[in-house]
């Protein structure tokens, strides 16, 4: 397990986060995993109970993301200025965040996905993917290089995490 949580990091992290940091992380969800009430015993300053939709040691992988790897927001305007704050000054964004503010979701995260889907060309761009299941926000997204993407996919449904492509899930949800 530890090792899919450190393949599924990485990939999560784009580049983001250190291998030690993602070692680190991986190591503590693997403990929460295998043994939840221990990991909260070690670890007493946790804040987590039994109410979490979650599972010990998911809370762990998603609490310990860095907000340059994992986005929370309420709408895709605030979704997207994450982003581009993410990437800093100097990538240029062709969509501001203002520009989707009066459209349906399906639209935003349409247009948001196009923009990243332009970006590092050599990775096969940027898929915006949901991850595990949001608890205060109403979106929570990682960014996965496409070459990545299949192999991410691959690994939340090993590790029973949520992660699928946020437009591709916004489609058949808009269509049920």
């Amino acid at each position: 397990m530890k090792q899919s949580l450190v393949e599924l990091i990485g990939k999560i992290s784009s580049g983001c986060m250190r291998d030690d940091d993602i070692g680190r992380i991986a190591d503590e969800a693997a403990q929460a995993y295998a043994d939840p009430q221990a990991f909260l015993t070690a670890n007493p300053d946790i804040n987590y109970d039994d109410s979490f939709p979650i599972p010990l040691g998911e809370w762990v992988v998603v609490g310990s993301l860095p907000d340059t790897v994992i986005f929370q927001a309420d709408t895709y305007s605030e979704l997207l200025q994450q982003i581009i704050d993410s990437f800093g000054p100097d990538v240029t964004f062709n969509i501001k965040p203002k520009q989707l503010n009066k459209i349906d979701a399906l639209t935003a995260l349409n247009r948001i996905q196009v923009q990243l889907a332009a970006m590092s060309k050599d990775r096969g761009g940027y898929v915006l993917f949901d991850f595990s299941q949001p608890l205060d926000d109403e979106l929570q997204m990682v960014l996965v290089y496409g070459k990545d993407a299949d192999r991410v996919a691959a690994l939340g449904a090993e590790l029973h995490i949520r992660a699928v492509p946020a437009l591709e899930a916004l489609r058949v949800a808009v269509h049920v």
